[in-house]
């Protein structure tokens, strides 16, 4: 019987360890008894709430302010393309419209071209050169808007206008490319949003990748892969959920972009499938109306312009969200097996 005393003491240790975790202490013991946790617990606690409060907050402004125009028009606010605040006629669908192909250009362009550099860098540069020349890529980060809108407006839209935009236009598909064009388009906004969302897509792809440890890429060279090979099975196979939060970062970025977009996209409120036509985007028509708005309902509009921006970022993010969560639990399934 005294044998069995250290043992079950022993035993008892280890579960009340193990109950602790790795901070050594019991949660909702120790914190509730001291004064000073309890305080430091409900600031955190506040912190933490205070963020979906204000997007609720922001949200439910957004709302009351779009009441006088949607309690006009309805929902169909968010269907009609017509916009003319002289004959107090609004809708929507031409701002959204646009707003939704610029990002998509820009992420079919700075998605592939991102996870690319990210790649290059990680795993093709050599050491000495990888910090120098993520450093180069990122700097573009810290470039306000407004530069890129400028750079966009005076050196990207001729040279489009001038050299890409006739050789897009002989390309079978005339829908999508079609003339006239004066290099102020679709195209081209979308094109200035890629370049200000590269930096993000390369930064997040590299830590990911640098994340993957090396005895992945080791063993897969070992089996007899390829250099090819091993980079997409060791590498971007598991990182598959970075590139997508990666991917969701620059969205973000690119649905909210206003400045560089209003200089080159040629303010024109209209829905064509011609992308290098002239058309409107959300956040541009706020830049450029809120400030000459005279009427009531002119603000109402452009605020509900406001909210219908507010609830297109929310849906895309939650929407990628589940996806980066289906593909990561699909991974560690892929993994246990």
């Amino acid at each position: 019987m005294t044998g069995s005393a250290p043992v079950n003491s022993a035993k008892n240790d280890t579960i009340g360890a193990i109950k602790a975790g790795p901070g050594g202490f019991a949660p909702g013991l120790g914190a509730v008894r001291n004064p000073g946790d309890k305080i430091f617990r409900a600031i955190l606690a506040a912190a933490a709430a205070s963020i979906p409060l204000l997007a609720f907050a922001i949200l439910a402004m957004l709302f009351v302010s779009s009441l006088p125009v949607l309690n006009q028009t309805g929902i169909y606010f968010f269907v009609r393309k017509e916009w003319d605040p002289v004959a107090q006629q609004f809708g929507a669908l031409a701002f959204a419209y646009g707003t939704l192909m610029t990002s998509l250009i820009a992420l079919l362009v700075a998605a592939p071209a991102g996870v690319g550099i990210a790649l290059a860098i990680t795993e093709f540069s050599p050491l000495k050169a990888r910090e120098w020349a993520a450093w180069i890529v990122e700097t573009l980060a810290a470039v306000p808007s407004v530069i890129f809108g400028l750079w966009g407006l005076f050196v990207l839209a001729p040279f489009l206008h001038q050299y890409v935009d006739p050789l897009l236009m002989r390309v079978p598909g005339k829908p999508f490319f079609a003339g006239p064009d004066t290099g102020l388009s679709l195209f081209t906004a979308g094109m200035v949003v890629a370049i200000m969302i590269l930096p993000t897509v390369m930064a997040v792809c590299r830590e990911v990748f640098n994340a993957v440890p090396n005895s992945l890429r080791e063993s897969a060279l070992a089996l007899g892969s390829t250099r090819w090979e091993a980079v997409r099975l060791a590498v971007l196979a598991p990182s598959m959920p970075g590139i997508i939060g990666a991917v969701i970062l620059a969205m973000g970025r690119a649905l909210g972009e206003t400045m560089a977009v209003t200089m080159v996209i040629g303010n024109a409120p209209q829905i064509v499938s011609n992308l290098l036509g002239p058309a409107d985007s959300l956040a541009s028509a706020i830049a450029n109306q809120f400030t000459e708005a005279t009427s009531d309902m002119h603000l109402s509009a452009l605020t509900a312009l406001g909210f219908l921006l507010f609830g297109i970022t929310m849906v895309l993010n939650i929407v990628a969200r589940l996806l980066v969560w289906a593909v990561a639990r699909r991974m560690q399934h892929v993994a246990v097996k």
